[in-house]
């Protein structure tokens, strides 16, 4: 039938840093509450950065069979729990639905690292006989969405992206289009990671890529701010569901915000690095917009993707400024990952889940520790406490190792 069909966020989950549901994520976020601290899951003292937005008190035995539990990595328990949490949010009984044409789309941007650093040191210590059967099942990306499939009995698309930072946009975006093409009514899409491990924290530190403020972790994560000097690795998940306008409406679901836009670019530059230009970075807010048939005059707010990284930051604050133009002045930015780090292949869920919170509410969270905006980033950064403002649009930016860039637009419904 054609890209026709209206799509409507009916429900959301988030896992962080700073809350085990979206309600208290939402809730710490307005208040400016960091979630970083020590990195206690393994001795990080040799590392030169020792902090990180830990995901502390998940019991993921709630959530799953202690058996699964076993035979499945971290991110795949924070998964199966934030989906539980999206259904119930969203108000569905899947008694009701066609589950034929209910689906999946759950990425992550790394998957299974933990579990494959444990099950390699049993093979070193034990031998390959000892490998765990479910090393490969348990670790592998789409195992996040086959599980959620699985215990729901969501029988359409099931399907897993993975684009580094982008994952979780990309996810949503995956999901968009499923659903606007007739391919199915709900979708279950975000991302999800767990990667605060020996060999995920020691490869960014090579890369010199993390804040290294290890005596004050909570004022680490800055972005936007002169002082930055790396992000902070955090974990965590975000999923929304996703439903066509006419589904949602049948069933008298009340929705959240409406997914009016997606865009994709690459920057085709580096395989860490932003483009200097930017360019990628434009491209894909003003192919966003252009998907959602809404102009920069229509936009109230950019969820940043705002690392805190000396490079990223002012990069995309300048792309952010040439799209908006004449209106850059008026539109509010904030990073969330100021205040969970970056949750990277779930920080584009974790974020969605954010910004259709703020659209929904009027509310738009500060970013924390920009105590001397860097003077290259001329925009609105809102930084000293919550606002609360009507919200017509908004943008949620993500941009991934290997130049690529995905964006996506919420509504008011």
């Amino acid at each position: 039938m054609g890209a026709t069909r209206r799509v409507l966020v009916t429900g959301v989950a988030a896992i962080g840093p700073v809350g085990l549901d979206a309600e208290s994520c939402f809730a710490a976020l307005l208040e400016g509450r960091s979630g970083i601290g020590p990195i206690t899951q393994f001795d990080a003292s040799k590392f030169s950065s020792r902090i990180a937005g830990e995901v502390r008190g998940f019991e993921p035995e709630k959530w799953l069979d202690p058996k699964d539990v076993r035979k499945t990595d971290r991110f795949i328990h924070f998964a199966v729990a934030a989906a539980r949490m999206a259904i119930e949010s969203a108000g569905l009984d899947l008694e009701k639905i066609d589950r034929d044409r209910a689906g999946v789309v759950i990425g992550s941007g790394i998957g299974g690292l933990r579990l494959l650093e444990e099950q390699h040191k049993v093979f070193l210590e034990r031998g390959p006989r000892r490998i765990s059967p479910f090393l490969i099942p348990g670790m592998i990306i789409n195992l996040a969405g086959g599980m959620v499939s699985m215990m729901f009995g969501l029988r359409g698309p099931n399907s897993a992206t993975v684009t580094a930072c982008a994952t979780g946009n990309h996810a949503i975006g995956d999901a968009l289009r499923i659903l606007q093409h007739g391919d199915a009514d709900v979708m279950i899409a975000g991302g999800t990671e767990a990667v605060i491990c020996p060999m995920a924290v020691g490869g960014f530190c090579s890369m010199r890529a993390l804040s290294t403020r290890n005596d004050e972790p909570e004022r680490a994560s800055r972005p936007f701010d002169r002082d930055r000097d790396g992000f902070v690795m955090g974990e965590g998940c975000g999923l929304l569901v996703l439903e066509t306008e006419e589904h949602a409406r049948k069933r008298g679901a009340k929705p959240l915000a409406e997914l009016a836009g997606f865009g994709m670019s690459a920057d085709a530059y580096h395989m860490s690095a932003p483009d200097p230009s930017g360019d990628g970075m434009k491209r894909v807010m003003r192919a966003a917009l252009a998907d959602a048939g809404l102009s920069p005059a229509d936009v109230d707010y950019v969820n940043a993707h705002g690392t805190s990284t000396p490079a990223g930051d002012v990069v995309e604050a300048g792309a952010i400024r040439e799209v908006f133009g004449a209106e850059a002045d008026r539109v509010m930015v904030s990073s969330t990952k100021s205040m969970v780090g970056h949750l990277l292949g779930a920080a584009g869920g974790f974020e969605a889940v954010v910004t259709v919170l703020s659209v929904a509410r009027g509310l738009v969270h500060p970013t924390v520790n920009v105590e001397n905006q860097d003077p290259k980033v001329q925009l609105d950064v809102v930084r000293e406490g919550a606002r609360e403002v009507p919200i017509r649009a908004a943008l949620s930016n993500s941009f991934g190792f290997g130049g690529t860039n995905a964006c996506l637009v919420f509504r008011r419904a």
